[in-house]
């Protein structure tokens, strides 16, 4: 029996349903759990199975044209096998990895065994099955391997791969980044400052006039920020007058000193976008098989050796780097990057790579992610309560170069200048004011100039950001993964993702009248050690090397209207990055945000979409019909996606296996025990024979393709019973290919609520963290 809930408040969702299941014996159930297909429905008497959705086109990844085939009982009748045609809205949470299936409408309903009166009938039925305001879940994984091969593109991004300056270490290292020149603030009643800008706590005596760095409980200690760095065993009494509040307070537990007085870590200094490749020793390879590559297996960084051509390959941010030697120089070589690297075999030594070789199917896989959309529907009232811009002193602007626009320097908001209107991308939300301090309002649309900007400029990340008003009341927004600093890269292979445009945006900076210097950094692509993971999607941060807080820190601030100080004790963190729990992303201006879409209107890495009464989150979606969920009853029933109003409910339907397809032709076809295909007909499933096509024995994909759009005259007739059904080797291939979809959907769907399970756990899936 399904039980319907309604709930309000969009943060407790979780906890809500669990204690309600717990209330009535049903075990919990990860709510972002993909719960497995085919689907059943029963009401009234009458009962249907669906099976997994096929795509035919998915434009813009919000928009879906699918079949499915199912399989319909009327009530006291005997189940028939059809194909539905439907349409319908997606709305993906990457986070959970689900979809929701909404605005679903049917657009053609066959049974192929029926005449035409009782077809007629059997798709009324089906009708009342599938209605707008029901919903279907689905697992984004199995979506994603439903989208065909080669089929995959997008609008490459015109980067800079200019390579950063790369250190390599044979032991333990630290890269002291300094952004743009050095920035010291005093800190009150003490003869101390502090280094505003460095991505590690660097303090400055006064007095001794002397450096002091902390990694971990072990001071360093030097005359300039460039080293040499030694270990400090004592440190100036003025230490022990730090505040005692927040922004000091991890500091004073390191004092005094408390780590091992033994040899110093090998400290790297660059004012500018710098790396660090750090080995335990000498280098150690292993090589891959089925390749020419080894790679290095005493680093966290993406190290590999060419050994025909004896030439080293780093990868970090996306991007490829080319030299002859570690020590340099390096050169971008993601346009040509040896064909040996696409022959890394899935799941083994050095395979967390794949997503940034051009051509591999986990590139494509990551460019498709990065593009599906994250949707937010905004109240507009709230919304403009909660915008504020400050500036530090009056706003001032600076053109965008190619364009007729301008944006303000002197806010950590993104305030964009277009004749006489002011437009600021607040979190992913656009706003619109005749000047430049507000009061801002909800814009309805946003001008086509503002998608010119340059990746060169700061502000380039606004771009990925949709607007349009969907009622009095409420705009839908729409960001994907370049609003993060997640950028398509292309090759003449194909495309991959890099993190950040390479472009160094120097930082800003402001010395007010009174108080303290105030420093403002742009995003950066280097100095944070940021990889890729394929379980996630997203973009992560290394620590270590790079400095406690990830890389160049990012919350340095002052409030002339308070005169309260902070220290950067927050930091600069990509996209989704799990390991960076206190996190500054200047492409979003958000604060302590460790999921994708954190805003000030809900988190979107727990909600799929929020319209008004309406949501939907972690495979949940309740609107006044009911609920879409994933749960189990205490009648061993799992929940499959859609509770309704009256009483009708969807779940996985036991004992039955989903090999059940919908041809482009409107017939049904199932793999049997053996693998072969078999076409329901007359009443029966039949064994298929190719029809001989020219060239059949060498069609190519695209000429299958062209056979199913085009079907031979004469598909849809009925064979006699007795005779063998042909079908068309391009139909064949369309089915092969469905099913090898599904079947790696399934197993991808699999390995992500595996790595979720772990992680959660609090353990690690990543071999090979950077």
């Amino acid at each position: 029996m399904a039980r319907r809930f309604r709930i309000g408040e969009e943060c407790g969702v979780r906890k809500i349903v669990a204690y309600v299941l717990l209330l009535f014996g049903i075990p919990s159930l990860m709510l972002g759990e993909d719960i497995g297909w085919p689907r059943e429905i029963t009401q009234n008497g009458a009962h249907i199975v669906y099976y997994q959705p096929q795509i035919d086109r998915w434009a813009d990844y919000r928009t879906l044209d699918a079949r499915m085939a199912i399989s319909v009982t009327p009530a006291g009748g005997k189940p028939t096998p059809g194909v539905v045609s439907i349409q319908a809205r997606t709305d993906a949470d990457k986070e959970t990895r689900n979809v929701v299936i909404s605005n679903i409408k049917l657009t053609d309903v066959r049974f192929p065994s029926m005449d035409a009166a009782g077809e007629a009938k059997l798709a009324e039925l089906v009708r009342t099955f599938f209605k707008p305001d029901n919903t279907i879940t689905i697992s984004l994984d199995r979506l994603t391997a439903e989208v065909e091969e080669g089929k995959v593109s997008g609008p490459a991004v015109p980067v800079d791969n200019k390579p950063p300056k790369i250190f390599v270490s044979r032991g333990p290292a630290v890269l002291l980044l300094i952004d743009n020149k050095e920035v010291r603030a005093p800190i009150e009643k003490t003869k101390l400052e502090f280094v505003v800008n460095a991505n590690w706590t660097v303090l400055f005596d006064t007095a001794g006039k002397k450096y002091y760095l902390l990694n971990g409980k072990q001071w360093l200690t030097a005359d300039k920020l460039e080293g040499p760095w030694t270990v400090a065993a004592q440190l100036p009494k003025e230490m022990n007058k730090l505040p005692a509040d927040e922004n000091w307070e991890e500091v004073k537990k390191a004092i005094p000193p408390q780590g091992p007085a033994g040899a110093a870590p090998t400290v790297f200094f660059s004012s500018g976008p710098a790396e660090v490749i750090e080995f335990k020793g000498p280098p150690v390879y292993a090589k891959i098989p089925g390749t020419q590559l080894t790679y290095a297996t005493n680093t966290k960084s993406a190290v590999f050796v060419q050994t025909a051509e004896q030439k080293f390959y780093y990868l970090v941010s996306g991007r490829w780097f080319r030299a002859a030697s570690l020590d340099g120089p390096w050169s971008y070589a993601g346009g040509d990057l040896p064909s040996d690297f696409a022959k890394i075999p899935p799941n083994g030594p050095g395979s967390d790579v794949l997503a940034s070789v051009p051509g591999t199917q986990e590139a494509q896989d990551a460019v498709l992610l990065a593009q599906i959309p994250t949707t937010a529907v905004v109240n507009i009232q709230e919304a403009e309560a909660q915008v504020k811009v400050q500036y530090d002193g009056q706003p001032q602007f600076k053109p965008i170069e190619t364009t007729q626009l301008s944006y303000a320097t002197n806010t950590q908001d993104k305030v964009i200048k277009f004749g006489d209107i002011y437009y600021l991308c607040f979190q992913a939300v656009w706003f619109m004011s005749t000047t430049p301090n507000g009061p801002w309002k909800v814009a309805s649309s946003v001008p086509k100039e503002i998608y010119t900007i340059p990746p060169s400029s700061p502000v380039y990340n606004v771009t990925y950001v949709t607007q349009t008003q969907t009622s009095p009341t409420t705009v839908e927004c729409d960001h994907t993964a370049g609003y993060l600093g997640m950028f398509l890269v292309g090759t003449a292979i194909g495309l991959t993702i890099a993190y950040g445009t390479g472009y160094y945006y120097p930082p800003y900076y402001y010395y007010p009248p009174y108080g303290y210097p105030i420093y403002r950094p742009y995003p950066v692509t280097y100095g944070v050690g940021a990889f890729y993971s394929p379980y996630s999607g997203t973009y992560g941060v290394a620590r270590g090397a790079y400095g406690p807080y990830g890389g160049v820190t990012g919350a340095a601030w002052y409030n002339p209207s308070t005169g309260r100080y902070g220290r950067s004790v927050s930091a600069y963190g990509p996209y989704g990055s799990a390991t960076a729990a206190r996190t500054y992303n200047p492409y979003t201006g958000v604060y302590g945000a460790t999921r994708q879409g954190s805003n000030a209107y809900g988190n979107w890495g727990s909600s799929v979409a929020v319209r008004g009464d309406q949501w939907a989150q972690t495979a949940h979606r309740t609107t006044s019909q009911g609920t879409a969920a994933g749960f189990r009853t205490s009648e061993g029933a799992r929940g499959a996606g859609y509770s309704g109003a009256n009483g009708n409910s969807g779940f996985v339907a036991q004992g039955k296996n989903d090999n059940m397809y919908a041809g482009k032709n409107g017939d049904v076809y199932r793999k049997d025990s053996s693998g072969s295909w078999q076409k329901y007909d007359n009443g029966g499933w039949s064994d298929t024979a190719p029809r001989p096509t020219p060239h059949s024995q060498n069609a190519t994909r695209t000429q299958g393709a062209q056979a199913q759009q085009r079907p031979a005259q004469g598909t849809m007739s009925r064979p006699a019973a007795s005779q063998q059904p042909a079908i068309s080797s391009g139909i064949i291939q369309q089915l092969d290919r469905d099913a090898q979809a599904r079947q790696t959907g399934t197993q991808r769907t699999q390995q992500f609520q595996r790595s979720t399970r772990t992680r959660s756990s609090g353990g690690t899936t990543r071999r090979r963290p950077q």
